[in-house]
């Protein structure tokens, strides 16, 4: 059992960032193994966008693994504190969602969570179950358990109060009410990201406030790189990979990632034991492996994971076909349009580009293609006949021009 133990606190530290109250960790694993008893873990989304993508899930795969040794995990879709906001290393006060908006995105969460979680060993819960009873008598007291001065400790405040930049007061609120769900939820260890560590904090301090028995221990994951290597995986700058995205389209962007990000990919992403990911790094480093095909297996075990084996296939010789023999796909989305239309609005009415502004700057940098060619006239008005529309080396639309 010792052995047994040693393990699951070996693959428990992997790819983890930091932890606090590893020791309480220890015990609630242990307690497991030898009297069968488990332990609660909560870990927090804002649904502020509908699709998880590959950064959300280095969290999900760490949940994944403590649900292996005993965990129920609270999957807290925050719909209360998501019509806040979370501060957390913005530069300024974000825009409130509304309550339509958190439902509707946070449905989409829940239809996504099962692809990497163990339903039987998992709750979703809505912190607003707890955080609407609260009442204004509930809000004071709760914003008597932490001052101003620690709050302003926090960097991202600390930098916006010294810059003189708006602070609202209701962003104070955000840490505190994610720290009360801990309470609430009376749970024995929270995860999040390493931007979240002073949120993640709060949960520890409040539930001593509040005169719990425990203390949770804190478990943050680093954060994912996106496809540029530089920033972390997000929507919103198009560097991500979804978990819902077409299987041909995850192959694409996952070969897009540089031979060195592709071990970090594999560390946080990747089911394989550290020492057969060490295995392969020697493996490219002495020439015997291609990193291109050490590349491709990551993406094929990523895209079965969440579709199957076969689409997964399906997806690499699509790849390969396209993009190595310089053919056309063989699905593409079809337009119809009506002739004369600008070639720059074209392109973003079938979603190649977002704007008629960034369509004209494919064009300066040569990467819109029409029938294979390169288009060079921005003013191109197109006439009667069909097309091929072309932007970078994965986007490809029919166009037919009536």
């Amino acid at each position: 059992m010792e052995s047994k133990i040693n393990e699951a606190l070996a693959e428990i530290k992997r790819g983890v960032q930091e932890i606090i109250g590893f020791d309480y960790i220890k015990e609630l694993v242990v307690r497991y193994f030898k009297e069968g008893k488990t332990y609660t873990i909560k870990a927090g989304f804002d649904p502020t966008a509908p699709d998880l993508h590959l950064g959300h899930t280095v969290l999900l795969q760490k949940l994944a693994t403590f649900q292996k040794y005993g965990a129920k995990v609270f999957f807290l879709i925050g719909d209360f504190t998501g019509m806040i906001g979370d501060p957390s290393g913005k530069s300024e006060t974000r825009k409130p969602l509304s309550k339509e908006q958190v439902l509707q995105n946070a449905k989409t969460y829940e239809e996504q969570v099962y692809k990497v979680l163990d339903s039987s060993k998992m709750e979703i819960v809505f912190n607003s179950k707890w955080l609407d009873s609260l009442g204004t008598r509930g809000m004071i007291e709760l914003a008597a358990k932490f001052s101003v001065a620690r709050m302003l400790e926090r960097d991202d405040f600390e930098k916006r109060f010294k810059a003189q930049n708006p602070i609202s007061i209701v962003e104070f609120f955000y840490p505190l009410l994610q720290g009360y769900d801990s309470v609430a939820l009376n749970c024995d260890i929270e995860f999040g990201g390493t931007d979240q560590k002073f949120n993640l904090l709060m949960g520890r301090h409040l539930q001593r406030a509040y005169g719990l028995e425990k203390e949770q221990s804190v478990v943050m994951v680093p954060l994912l790189e996106g496809l540029d290597g530089v920033q972390k995986m997000s929507k919103s700058l198009g560097n991500y990979v979804g978990i819902t995205q077409e299987p041909k389209e995850m192959f694409g962007r996952l070969l897009s990632i540089s031979d060195s990000l592709m071990w970090r990919y594999y560390e946080l992403l990747s089911t394989k034991s550290l020492q057969e990911i060490e295995a392969l790094k020697q493996g490219v480093g002495n020439g015997e492996l291609h990193p291109k095909a050490v590349k491709e297996d990551l993406a094929l075990e990523i895209i079965t994971r969440y579709y199957d084996r076969d689409a997964a296939i399906a997806a690499k010789e699509e790849f390969a076909r396209v993009f190595s023999k310089d053919e056309l796909p063989s699905d593409m989305l079809t337009f119809i349009k009506e002739k004369g239309i600008w070639i720059a609005q074209l392109t973003q009415e079938c979603g190649l580009c977002s704007s008629n502004s960034e369509a004209l700057r494919a064009i300066k940098q040569g990467a819109l293609k029409l029938n294979g060619q390169k288009v060079e006239d921005s003013k191109l008005n197109l006439q009667e006949g069909e097309y091929v529309l072309q932007v970078g080396k994965r986007k490809f639309v029919k166009v037919i021009i009536k």
